[in-house]
């Protein structure tokens, strides 16, 4: 009897979420689904079956933007995991009031919003920048959001210094569980620094990696704020990512049965990439 008195409440207690959650996901996620088989254009809609995905494998800007953004997600999950292990790695040295500081400081650009962040910087690539140029004469700091090679390099700088320090929070989580007893061990068989970081440190670190590497990807793939706010696509549409095409497609030429089609195959590509991560390190941590 209290068994089942235990699960009715269960199930009362679950049902506000779960009505939640088919309201404003599974729904949604279906019914996008179907409007990519539509002409929708946020009005009317008539089916069309899978002429939006035909069209698609002939549309050159969302390729462009698809390659765009898969060259921004591997240099910038790269760089911030590389960076996030690093400061994880120096404010754990030493465990005092300073290196307090430095998390903090380090973990501040997080709580910036990407809106804002990216105006803050385009402030620095244009009047910062252009002020450098004059002062040094020096054309490397002129016209960096002007350029598809520039205005990349910028988008990768801004995430690096936005993400890094989230990731530099994970991997501090993970250091400081890792026994001490280890560490002592190995510098007492004559390993010095790096061989304690790399045949200890490291290969403890393998959940870490896992997550991190998950985290970023996920947030790389779906930029859209620091997009719209530093190059909004330009020049020419060859900076804009996938998440930018798929707003302009829905909402400035109104073709949201299109759009929804590049959502759904962008959906798949992110899962694809994220499943396959998520396969081989948690490989990695077994076979460690």
């Amino acid at each position: 009897m209290k068994k089942s008195q235990d699960r009715k409440y269960y199930w009362l207690f679950l049902l506000p979420c779960l009505i939640a959650l088919t309201a404003v996901i599974f729904l949604p996620f279906f019914y996008g689904i179907y409007t990519s088989f539509t002409d929708s254009d946020g009005f009317n809609m008539t089916f069309i079956g899978i002429e939006n995905y035909i069209k698609l494998a002939k549309d050159k800007s969302f390729l462009s933007s698809i390659w765009f953004t898969v060259r921004f997600a591997l240099v910038s999950v790269i760089g911030v995991n590389v960076i996030g292990l690093g400061l994880g790695l120096l404010v754990t040295r030493r465990r005092n009031k300073l290196s307090t500081f430095f998390r903090t400081s380090f973990f501040v650009p997080n709580l910036i919003g990407g809106i804002i962040l990216g105006f803050i910087w385009q402030f620095i690539f244009i009047q910062v920048f252009e002020g450098l140029a004059k002062l040094t004469g020096l054309s490397f700091f002129e016209g960096w959001l002007a350029s598809e090679t520039t205005g990349f390099w910028a988008l990768v700088i801004v995430f690096l210094w936005q993400m890094s320090g989230y990731i530099m929070i994970i991997y501090i989580s993970f250091l400081n569980n890792i026994p001490y007893e280890l560490i002592e061990a190995a510098r007492i068989d004559g390993a010095n620094s790096w061989q304690t970081f790399w045949k200890v440190k490291f290969r403890l670190l393998a959940p870490a990696f896992t997550i991190s590497l998950f985290l970023t990807l996920a947030n790389a793939f779906k930029v859209y704020d620091l997009n719209l706010a530093l190059t909004n696509g330009g020049p020419f549409g060859s900076t804009e990512m996938v998440a930018m095409n798929i707003y302009n497609t829905a909402f400035k030429q109104y073709h949201q049965g299109y759009a929804q089609a590049k959502g759904i195959i962008y959906l798949l590509l992110i899962a694809a990439v994220s499943l396959t991560q998520m396969y081989f390190s948690r490989k990695r941590e077994v076979d460690l």
